[in-house]
């Protein structure tokens, strides 16, 4: 999945137990709209978690 928008907060590295990476942030993406002959936006946020190797160093 592909999800274009702006980071909502700092990105956020934690490590488990074993020493493995885990990056944590939110991504809003907006939606424009008309319903009933009104324009419309709403936001819709996603958590995003990106482990291992992705993450980086």
């Amino acid at each position: 999945m592909v999800v274009i928008g702006n980071v909502g907060r700092d990105p956020e590295i934690k490590y488990t137990p074993n020493g493995h990476s885990v990056t944590s942030f939110s991504v809003a993406r907006n939606h424009k709209y008309t319903s009933g002959g009104e324009e419309r936006e709403e936001t819709e946020w996603f958590n995003v978690s990106i482990w291992g190797k992705l993450v980086g160093s």
